[in-house]
């Protein structure tokens, strides 16, 4: 199968290129795309060396699937036209997540939404991707009527600049290095602690806390479920970790809820306090799973259940979906 990836250069880009390769995705021929100044340049995919072609190029050589990572508005200006040429486009920015007449996807939660007309299809905000694999199997049982997360999100959902921020500020800090370094952030990250993720809108809430109000209903199903977030960014590599807070509409036994959880396709439990077991970013490092632990009731009010999800934002939370996606497509003959 012909595959294209849009922003193969990038960090995402270059993360779903690994992941393609980890998961054998039965590429036939890597379409590589990125920025008119990387056209020509030679990326490397399973031990054999692509050159990077232009959007036009990419197009003429009709792959099957294209998997965008590069940004709104080249989805927005790009994405019809590649659609338009019968390829199905699977977008990671946040271009089409909320058009109605796009699907919103998350394996684990609603892929039999898709169907073989659906040309541009969404890949979710990475905070809202690993928080609906926890939930959905919860919701089933139990109806979800509210939802209060707090995020702690790794410097890598930023892109490179805000890695080389932390790192730079860090070698500033412990070698007394003097080179220069770029500020993705306002502020310094490094031993700190930034509450703001995207631009603010007039509701006093960021961008990215809407989108995980927004998409989380979306990709459930249910405009019912009331979602209130904080994003906040932190100095971590390797993934984002979410305090999340859950009212049912009915009750609940905590050893039910940390079996369904243990059954559920991408969930893995890590919740023994008494060893001090669970979650933490470096061990969801580089891996697709979402991880799920410090499962406690909340004792002020009935139904209400705490609980600590992890997952590898560049993985799950970006490259792993966009790819179970395609598989999804392929797998039911809707490429």
């Amino acid at each position: 199968m012909k595959v294209a990836v849009v922003g193969a250069t990038g960090l995402v880009g270059t993360k779903m290129l690994q992941v393609l390769a980890e998961r054998n995705f039965p590429v036939t021929e890597l379409i590589p795309v990125a920025s008119e100044r990387s056209v020509g340049k030679e990326i490397t995919f399973k031990g054999k060396g692509y050159r990077i072609v232009s959007m036009t190029d990419a197009i003429a050589a009709k792959p099957a699937v294209a998997i965008f990572s590069a940004g709104g508005s080249t989805s927005l200006e790009w994405a019809p036209k590649f659609a338009e040429a019968g390829i199905t486009v699977i977008d990671n920015s946040s271009a089409w997540r909320m058009d109605p007449t796009k699907k919103l996807v998350v394996p684990e939660v609603n892929a039999e939404v898709l169907t073989k007309e659906d040309k541009v299809i969404a890949n979710p905000n990475c905070s809202t991707i690993q928080m609906v694999v926890a939930l959905q199997p919860l919701h089933k049982k139990y109806g979800i009527k509210r939802v209060v997360v707090s995020t702690y999100q790794s410097v890598t959902g930023t892109g490179k600049k805000a890695v080389d921020q932390l790192m730079g500020e860090r070698d500033k800090a412990v070698k007394g290095a003097s080179g220069e370094y770029p500020m993705a952030y306002k502020y310094p990250i490094d031993l700190n602690v930034i509450p703001q993720i995207d631009v603010f809108l007039d509701n006093g809430y960021t961008k990215e806390e809407m989108k995980m109000v927004k998409e989380t209903c979306k990709i459930m199903g249910d405009d019912n479920i009331r979602v209130t977030a904080t994003t906040v960014r932190i100095p971590v590599m390797g993934g984002h970790s979410e305090s999340v807070n859950v009212e049912f509409a009915n009750d609940f036994e905590l050893n039910e809820v940390k079996s369904l959880l243990q059954k559920s396709a991408g969930v893995v439990v890590v919740d023994e306090p008494a060893s001090q077991a669970y979650p933490m970013p470096m061990d969801a490092h580089d891996k697709d799973e979402v991880f799920v632990g410090r499962l406690r009731r909340d004792e002020t009010q009935p139904n209400t259940l705490n609980m600590w999800i992890v997952s590898d934002n560049l993985r799950k939370g970006a490259a792993t979906n966009a790819v179970q996606i395609a598989e999804y497509l392929q797998e039911k003959g809707l490429l």
